[in-house]
């Protein structure tokens, strides 16, 4: 079974008609779309032109069979902690977002389908490019 986690530059691609995003999203039994990823694209939308078309356009997204919105856990806040202390040692911080992001693609041991190669400096994190 393949679980994807679809960060938000993704979903932007996506939604700019992808076609490699389009095929990895096909290829999954379940598509996670995180309550963090949600949050900026929303910041986009209330920034943008047409943030109510943007909306609409989500909405019907989120209301497909295999996409599931995940929460923050107990265990995500965990698995956070660790991969923050991993990369201050390591000296190669992301954005607080990005770490959020991979706590949740590890805990629910998803691929994260991303274009931000700084998710590279985190082990133990699955991804697709």
């Amino acid at each position: 079974m393949t679980h994807i986690l679809l960060d938000t530059n993704a979903y932007t691609g996506l939604m700019n008609g992808d076609t490699v995003i389009y095929d990895r999203i096909a290829q999954a039994d379940i598509v996670y779309m995180s309550v963090i990823i949600l949050g900026e694209l929303y910041a986009g939308f209330y920034g943008g032109s047409k943030p109510d078309w943007n909306i609409g356009i989500l909405k019907d997204f989120l209301e497909k069979e295999t996409i599931k919105i995940i929460d923050i856990t107990h265990e995500t806040s965990k698995i956070f902690g660790r991969i923050k202390n991993e990369l201050r040692q390591k000296a190669k911080m992301i954005p607080i977002n990005d770490i959020w992001i991979a706590a949740q693609a590890i805990e629910t041991n998803s691929i994260l389908l991303t274009h931000d190669k700084h998710f590279t400096n985190i082990s133990n994190l699955k991804m697709w490019t």
